[in-house]
């Protein structure tokens, strides 16, 4: 009998970062509001969404699910995560040309940092994963 992924628990850690990151945000535009962008709040609003989606998408299943299973839909996570964050750049440079630098490497620093911290999730869950299954 397999027990289902708890995403709550991943949802709040994810709400938790993302708080902190916008907290960090907000004192970068404080400190040096001539590099920070306005849209510094929405680019921390998107890829908590994002990052919130694509756990999902990874963690829907139950734990028991093959490891060729994992994988596509880890993959399918990545595809979507990146189609969605070049549209959203793309969108925004289109139409705010002159914010368009400190968006851009705006954007690139939070998304790696979104990206390190569900690796880290993802890797956390997979290790207790094989833990379960090695004691059962």
């Amino acid at each position: 009998m397999s027990k289902k992924i708890p995403i709550k628990k991943f949802s709040l850690r994810i709400l938790i970062f993302s708080i902190v990151i916008a907290g960090l945000s907000a004192l970068f535009q404080w400190i040096v509001p001539q590099y920070a962008s306005p849209a510094l709040p929405f680019i921390v609003l998107f890829f908590f969404i994002i990052t919130l989606f694509t756990i999902f998408i990874v963690l829907r299943d139950d734990q028991g699910k093959d490891g060729q299973r994992f994988v596509s839909s880890y993959m399918l996570s990545r595809v979507i995560k990146i189609f969605a964050c070049l549209l959203f750049l793309f969108l925004y440079i289109l139409l705010n040309r002159k914010d368009a630098w400190n968006f851009g490497i705006s954007f690139i620093i939070v998304y790696f940092m979104f990206s390190i911290f569900e690796v880290i999730l993802l890797r956390q869950e997979s290790n207790d994963i094989a833990k379960r299954s090695s004691s059962n």
